[in-house]
């Protein structure tokens, strides 16, 4: 009868443990848990913020009065955190790239895994005959996918070994509804899978002389969906990349810098050095002549030395 009840207690505390450590991969905190104070780091950079305008006629926040998200709002929130299985971003390219193009997710690798200090792999291309005739459609001449099929029929079904998050970059326009005309993207926050399109970010076709500002949208656009995919909300104090955005134009006014809040957030999430991850961003950006997001970079270095 011991050996019988001793048995029940090691399975019983063998599933809690288990359900603990689930629990862990969803939840950065509880709500009993004391808000950390701020670190020197964010009250310093904090000074390079710039506020946001008053949004005009066609901006995200003139139709849509988001509330926004506090530190302590995003502290006590339920949301992924990195562990030992679960803590590689993945990038899964649809279609047929060209050299310009396979070159930018090159660089997309590269800066997602310097954005977020974590390790960013790029699955090798899949085709767009993965996409069926019933999801695809002629628009003004071009080509589109159904970006809700490749976010629920393909993408969720990848389970790339120690996934954290996942985001698919199709090379073809997408849609996400008959009645709308396209979509830059598409996510699944819940289940940490996004899809976005480059098809837009090209001006027509990327070629050298557009190569630096498309290159810098899709960083924008890819950090920002898979910021979300970490928890952070909409931004509308700062100009920051986690900006709702309604156009391009709008997404280029935008900055690519996290603001001191958003980074305090990602910081208590992800637990990486600040001066490293910055640093690294600003030879990230000299390396690769993006010379508006270095002087960023360049400027909140010299606030924190």
């Amino acid at each position: 009868m011991k050996k019988i009840i001793l048995f029940l207690l090691i399975i019983f505390c063998s599933c809690n443990k288990e359900k603990v450590k689930e629990i862990r991969k969803e939840t950065l905190n509880d709500t009993s848990k004391e808000i950390p104070e701020e670190a020197s780091y964010f009250k310093q950079i904090k000074n390079n913020d710039v506020k946001l305008g008053e949004p005009v006629y066609g901006d995200w926040l003139y139709t849509r009065k988001e509330k926004g998200q506090t530190f302590d709002q995003y502290f006590r929130s339920k949301h992924i955190v990195p562990t030992s299985d679960a803590n590689i971003i993945y990038i899964r390219p649809i279609g047929n790239f060209n050299a310009l193009q396979k070159k930018q997710i090159e660089l997309l690798n590269e800066y997602l895994e310097i954005y977020f200090q974590l390790k960013t792999k790029t699955l090798d291309p899949i085709s767009n005959d993965v996409v069926p005739n019933s999801a695809r459609r002629m628009n003004y001449g071009h080509e589109q996918l159904l970006a809700g099929y490749l976010l629920n029929d393909v993408l969720k079904e990848e389970k790339p070994l120690n996934r954290i998050a996942l985001m698919g970059l199709s090379e073809l326009d997408l849609y996400p509804k008959p009645e709308w005309n396209y979509v830059f993207g598409l996510a699944s926050y819940r289940d940490k899978v996004g899809v976005s399109s480059i098809y837009r970010l090209q001006d027509g076709e990327l070629t050298s002389e557009n190569f630096d500002l498309c290159l810098s949208r899709l960083l924008k656009i890819s950090s920002h969906e898979i910021g979300h995919m970490f928890g952070l909300h909409h931004c509308i104090n700062a100009n920051c990349v986690m900006n709702g955005t309604n156009s391009m134009e709008e997404t280029d006014r935008h900055s690519i810098r996290l603001c001191s809040v958003c980074q305090r957030k990602l910081n208590s999430c992800i637990a990486y050095d600040n001066k490293k991850r910055l640093t690294d961003l600003e030879k990230y950006f000299k390396k690769n002549n993006l010379k508006d997001e270095f002087g960023l970079m360049k400027k909140d270095l010299e606030i924190i030395r």
